[in-house]
């Protein structure tokens, strides 16, 4: 009898481990564990806290629901400090201590383009990084890899065509930050002025830690320039516009993708400085209280109640890839797998609550969406100033 007792145990812990074995990492019968990597204690730090809540603002929904084919969802943040070496401890973390099933939300182009391959690697799945870099992200073959950003050579060519024909500059200068991201800013500029049989007249970098960008904004300057595209982010895109102010040059000014946020006007509204009239490329729509997208507001008043401060774009975006990222977990059925998870994105048709163009990751094309448009400070807040303009490939 006892031998009977002990086959049969034997057995139920043979075919249970059998059964762990066949699921991916991550997954246990109770919960699907994500990892992310944001820069909390970095150059970009001050925006970080939307996209954590507004990620976590999803992942309470779901789980107050009683999660996803009965799992709870839990997420681990590590900090990337905008650092490309913390980023990839902090990978090698998520994916190897922490067995996540995939990485989503995560911060910084220089800092993904370092961890990414670690991610993938591990056959785990990074998607949705705040990058529009090309290579690992945009022109990818991995079935590991979507995002979500304008790829950022495409989309800076796309606003500054706009503003070429907008605008109508002399002379063309660039600011931008020394690394793969900025490098991608001049590449589409000078797609963009090449289409437009025009050159740019004047360049000038920074590093990402540099805070003073007098002596770039003056040679830009001194070379004529009378519109300044940047390859900023945050405290450099504030820096840069209320630095050609204050020494009396009142320039036109588009930043890039990144630099339009609205983390640089709540940074300008402390400091009691005025951005208004800066121009930014866009992809996302900003939303108030008063806005006229009913799924909109509905949200906005939802996560103020939540956290006790104002929603912004950040917010509203991490919010979006998370919702994104539970729709394919469900698809992908209680059985998950990798191999399904993925699939279930690339088949996805997603519409988010806050009326941007629909988005999808069909086979091939790992990236969306495709189109930007053009906004500009007024008032301290930003207003979009054009249709919604394809990007140039």
């Amino acid at each position: 009898m006892k031998s009977t007792i002990r086959t049969a145990a034997l057995a139920a812990v043979f075919a249970a481990g059998t059964a762990f074995a066949q699921a991916p990492q991550g997954v246990t019968a109770t919960e699907i564990v994500l990892g992310s990597h944001l820069d909390l204690t970095g150059p970009t730090a001050a925006g970080m806290d939307w996209l954590r809540t507004g990620m976590m603002m999803k992942v309470d929904e779901i789980n107050e629901k009683g999660g996803i084919h009965g799992r709870k969802i839990r997420v681990i943040v590590e900090d990337n400090g905008f650092n490309p070496a913390k980023a990839v401890r902090a990978v090698e973390k998520l994916v190897g201590s922490d067995k996540v099933f995939a990485i989503v939300n995560s911060f910084g182009t220089t800092p993904t383009i370092a961890a990414h391959g670690k991610a993938l690697e591990a056959g785990v799945p990074h998607i949705f990084p705040w990058s529009g870099v090309s290579g690992p992200f945009h022109r990818t073959k991995s079935p590991l890899s979507f995002t979500f950003v304008v790829n950022y050579d495409w989309g800076t060519a796309a606003g500054v065509n706009w503003a070429i024909k907008t605008l109508k500059p002399a002379k063309i200068g660039v600011l931008y930050q020394d690394d793969p991201f900025g490098q991608l800013v001049l590449k589409g500029v000078n797609d963009a002025v090449k289409a437009n049989n025009t050159t740019v007249a004047a360049t000038a970098t920074f590093k990402p830690t540099e805070v003073d960008l007098s002596a770039q904004l003056a040679s830009l300057k001194n070379a004529g320039v009378d519109l300044v595209v940047l390859g900023t982010i945050v405290r450099q895109t504030v820096t840069a516009y209320t630095g050609s102010r204050q020494m009396g040059w009142n320039v036109n000014m588009i930043t890039s993708i990144p630099g339009r946020n609205q983390t640089i006007l709540a940074i300008a509204a402390s400091t009691k400085a005025s951005l208004d009239g800066l121009y930014g490329i866009s992809q996302w729509r900003i939303h108030d209280k008063d806005t006229d997208v009913a799924s909109a507001k509905a949200w906005i008043a939802a996560y103020e109640a939540k956290y006790k401060k104002p929603a912004t774009m950040e917010a509203t975006v991490a919010y979006s890839v998370m919702e994104w990222t539970a729709m394919a977990l469900e698809a992908a059925g209680k059985d998950i797998t990798v191999e399904k998870f993925t699939k279930a994105l690339r088949e996805i048709k997603y519409t988010d609550k806050f009326g941007n163009p629909e988005q999808s990751l069909a086979e091939g094309n790992h990236a969306q969406p495709q189109t930007v448009a053009v906004d500009q400070v007024k008032g301290g807040k930003w207003v979009k100033i054009s249709d919604w303009i394809t990007a140039i490939k």
